[in-house]
């Protein structure tokens, strides 16, 4: 989807993009890793913190017109399914 945007977002908006989509998968396979429910509660709610601040980002990319709203509305969903996912499985661990 970044490949798209102007140049002079490389190392703002794009990095910004690419940092959290990295970031959700990474803290959920970093809370597996822990040895206690309650660390691996808190790794998901970093990889949920990470889906949050990325759908913001999703909003300005569109506001700014380097995404379409069709663009954007199909990614939200996907994200708004991973957010359910995470938000369950921290309330299982509990």
């Amino acid at each position: 989807m970044t490949n798209d945007f102007p140049d002079k977002e490389k190392f703002r908006l794009i990095s910004q993009i690419n940092r959290c989509a990295v970031s959700i998968p990474s803290n959920i396979a970093k809370g597996a890793g822990r040895s206690s429910k309650k660390e691996f509660s808190l790794f998901l709610g970093y990889a949920l913190t990470s889906s949050f601040e990325l759908d913001t980002q999703l909003i300005i990319s569109n506001n700014l017109k380097f995404i379409l709203e069709k663009q954007k509305t199909i990614i939200t969903e996907k994200l708004t399914i991973i957010q359910k996912k995470i938000y369950s499985l921290i309330k299982s661990l509990k």
